[in-house]
């Protein structure tokens, strides 16, 4: 874990966003407050402010600090929600974490209600907005740069490594001591 103690303590802010891509006529639902799990986007709200204050507690070597406030808001669009989480401290680390923790949990409780209506749904987007406060100063990302796949640099695949064994060649199943199993079916 990074030691902080030599930092100074100074007011921080840190906002993240993030989508949840749904059928229009679910964002409709949620919109009319017609969802049967109950008020959406207030058990949404509910839910990111306390990821805000759980971020520790999920992600290994984020330090605990103070959260001084978090707000979640939601703009509603025909084939989204974007989920705005903004966490303040005055401490000697940031929030980002803590923004993007409660962004992501936001996102994700929106996707739990909304499961019965639209199984289709694409959590995405989850990013750094802003940062403010500490030795680096202030970051704001451009509103033009794209998100996702395509900001990434080099080219993207779509292929991911699954971590299991050393190699990546047929035979990946007998490292997991599973015979003849087809991990592909």
């Amino acid at each position: 874990m990074v030691d902080v103690t030599p930092k100074e303590v100074t007011h921080r802010r840190a906002i993240a966003r993030g989508r949840v891509y749904m059928k229009p006529e679910t964002s409709t639902l949620v919109a009319r407050g017609a969802i049967s799990k109950g008020d959406v986007l207030a058990v949404a709200r509910v839910a990111g402010i306390q990821a805000a204050k759980r971020a520790p507690d999920l992600i290994p070597l984020c330090h605990p600090l103070l959260v001084g406030s978090v707000f979640i808001n939601f703009r509603i669009e025909d084939r989204f929600i974007e989920v705005e989480a903004q966490v303040e401290t005055v401490d000697r680390t940031g929030v980002e974490m803590e923004a993007l923790t409660a962004a992501t949990v936001a996102a994700l409780t929106i996707y739990d209600m909304c499961k019965s209506s639209d199984r289709s749904m694409v959590i995405g987007d989850i990013t750094l907005w802003e940062k403010t406060g500490g030795r680096s100063g202030v970051y704001r990302r451009d509103p033009l740069e794209p998100l996702g796949v395509e900001s990434m640099p080099g080219d993207f695949d779509g292929t991911f490594v699954s971590g299991l064994g050393d190699d990546l060649d047929d035979d990946a199943d007998d490292d997991l001591g599973l015979g003849d199993v087809d991990l592909d079916a």
